[in-house]
């Protein structure tokens, strides 16, 4: 294996050596199989081409101070595929077979598992994808459900450091009443247009609105948005959001801080009010909002004045992230520490 910078990964594609397969035909799952390549086979008229039965996952591995390997609350994971599946009506993948072709996963590729202490970790991608054949619009019969892995970098190429987003209202991420509430790719590819859009504008991503009202926050791009104010942790209620389990597990951590957690409409014209606003997500995890530009208005919200995220912010990062990394006491039993192995079993 070549030499990896560990230190420098952006977050994107990595190549490593495996990835896990388990197909679903004639009513029942099969045995996990390993394969070596990076390209699957699919019939011309597989749902997943043509209907968009397709659904994804995203959630990271951690070598920890202790030399164990963490994989961070892979059964919330697991529960949100299953909601997603029944959301378009694809055959949902058991708890059991989802775990274990992630750890497997994981194991095979354990070489690729960043250091401690580089700040990159090891991305985990399970798809579910409509492989059965169909003309009309109707649910597969068949389904391939994979996990691939590859090392990664922060998000925003900034890290954990205050970045720029805009406000959009002439796109839409999601509808209510929609599937914006789960994780398949129609919803980011009704972002991308918007996304790209604010990236030639000079921002990180876009900030969606309420589909409906265009009054209150919705999602800030790929992520979850939240603000701090007068010791409250604020966050969207929405139907068409992704429930994020990194949001989840902040909300805990806020409480266990002290902080009052309001789940509710987050007004646009609260934006000034608030003391830190961040987005927060698996890839992520959180990234600090330095500035908000209302792309119709023009009017734009400033926080972090000293280039800094905010103490609030800071505080859940640094705690979220050494649960993760084994640094502190994981008393929520989040992390699944798993063995690891470097070669495919005879």
């Amino acid at each position: 294996m070549e030499s990896i910078d560990w230190g420098s990964l952006p977050f994107g594609y990595f190549k490593t050596d495996y990835n896990v397969r388990c197909y679903f035909k004639e009513k029942q799952w099969g045995e996990l199989e390993i394969s070596d390549s990076e390209y699957v086979n699919l019939h011309i008229a597989a749902t997943a081409l043509h209907y968009g039965q397709e659904a994804f996952e995203g959630l990271k591995a951690f070598m920890g101070v202790d030399g164990k390997v963490r994989v961070f609350r892979i059964n919330e994971n697991a529960k949100r595929m299953r909601a997603s599946a029944q959301g378009v009506m694809m055959q949902e993948v058991p708890d059991d077979i989802f775990c274990s072709a992630v750890i497997k996963a994981v194991q095979l590729n354990s070489k690729y598992i960043p250091p401690y202490g580089t700040g990159a970790s090891l991305y985990i991608r399970p798809l579910l994808i409509g492989s059965g054949p169909q003309v009309g619009v109707k649910p597969a019969k068949e389904y391939l459900f994979m996990v691939f892995v590859g090392p990664v970098g922060p998000y925003f190429k900034e890290g954990f450091k205050p970045v720029a987003m805009q406000i959009v209202r002439d796109y839409d991420r999601a509808a209510p009443l929609g599937t914006g509430h789960i994780k398949v790719g129609g919803n980011y590819a009704a972002s991308l247009r918007a996304g790209e859009r604010a990236h030639d504008e000079g921002f990180s991503t876009a900030i969606f609105l309420d589909a409906k009202e265009k009054n209150f926050i919705d999602e800030a791009g790929p992520a979850n948005f939240f603000g701090i104010r007068e010791n409250k942790y604020i966050t969207p209620l929405s139907a068409s959001i992704l429930p994020s389990i990194t949001n989840k597990s902040l909300m805990t951590l806020a409480e266990d801080m002290g902080l009052v957690v309001e789940k509710r409409h987050l007004y646009v014209d609260e934006l000034g009010s608030l003391e830190e606003v961040g987005a927060c997500g698996t890839a992520a995890v959180i990234s600090p909002i330095g500035k908000i530009v209302d792309r119709d208005t023009g009017k734009t919200f400033e926080y972090c004045p000293d280039g800094n995220a905010g103490p609030v912010s800071t505080a859940l990062y640094n705690q979220l992230r050494a649960i993760q990394l084994g640094e502190v006491e994981d008393k929520y039993n989040w992390c699944t520490i798993i063995d690891t192995i470097e070669t495919v079993a005879d």
